[in-house]
């Protein structure tokens, strides 16, 4: 798979296809595998899934992992790669990131399809008390020595946050780039950077950032895919309803019973849908 140089570390990406191209980005604690059987069933595109820094098999420098490394180390990529014009489509903190280097550079992005993704910072009452539990846990002493300590992050995902839970075979490639305390830092990182009434506050404000350009671009195609039948989406109904209410020129389509980690549950509809919106962009 190719590695490319960035910054001071490298970042691993799958590439297939050719045309115009639509970048994946994935979110926590995923990396480029979550695309496995997504990508094959998309055509007519240039599609990029690359690996956030500190992820999969992308480097892993010292570094705080916080949103505004993340966002600094995508942006020197996609200027790696030579990439404008960019579609993207993003899973969890990967839409996010997409939201706003949306905002940052006005007139690089095309279009952007997005689910289970942070599409504005989350009120207090929008968290339900099992949410609100877990979040403080992790920011605990607690909660720093069970992600760093163990696989706690990836393993409950993979059980706990998808509708079948993932076989040891198919956990496993989730669960190599992260073999120690120190490599686990990334994900622990993006779990404490969830804003819970406005803290961390740089993040909140990079997440109404993106909110606002997602609200005041009706001349940029969106898609929102949704899902049903478990505790664990973030987008419910409710936000659901939010983004219609509140998104120009979206698209929303439903893709069926899954966990937050859709994309093991319902990659073939996932693809389709995907497959059905691409040939429609300007």
């Amino acid at each position: 798979m190719p590695v490319i140089d960035v910054l001071d570390s490298t970042m691993h990406y799958v590439e297939l296809g050719s045309g115009k191209p639509v970048v994946f980005l994935h979110g926590n604690p995923a990396s480029s595998y979550m695309w496995r059987e997504v990508l094959p069933l998309v055509s007519g595109h240039r599609l990029i899934a690359p690996d956030l820094i500190g992820m999969g098999a992308s480097g892993k420098p010292d570094l705080a992992y916080s949103f505004a490394d993340h966002a600094r180390y995508l942006e020197e990529f996609l200027d790696a790669l030579g990439l404008d014009d960019v579609v993207f489509v993003g899973h969890d903190w990967g839409g996010a990131l997409a939201f706003d280097y949306a905002a940052r550079h006005p007139g690089r992005v095309s279009a952007v399809a997005f689910f289970e993704a942070m599409v504005r910072p989350v009120g207090p009452a929008e968290l339900s008390d099992q949410a609100r539990a877990r979040f403080a846990m992790l920011r605990s002493a607690e909660g720093e020595a069970r992600a760093l300590d163990s696989t706690f992050l990836i393993t409950t995902a993979y059980t706990g946050g998808v509708r079948t839970p993932l076989t040891e075979e198919e956990i496993a490639p989730y669960l190599a780039p992260y073999p120690s305390r120190e490599s686990r830092r990334p994900l622990l990182a993006w779990a404490r950077s969830m804003p819970v009434d406005g803290d961390p506050a740089d993040v909140a404000a990079r997440l109404n950032a993106g909110a606002d350009w997602l609200r005041t671009t009706p001349e940029i195609p969106k898609l929102l895919l949704t899902f049903d039948s478990s505790p664990t989406l973030l987008i419910t109904p409710a936000l659901a309803a939010w983004c219609k209410d509140n998104i120009p020129s979206l698209t929303i389509t439903h893709c069926g019973p899954a966990g937050h980690h859709a994309a093991e549950d319902q990659p073939a509809p996932i693809a389709t849908a995907l497959t059905t919106w691409l040939p429609l962009l300007p």
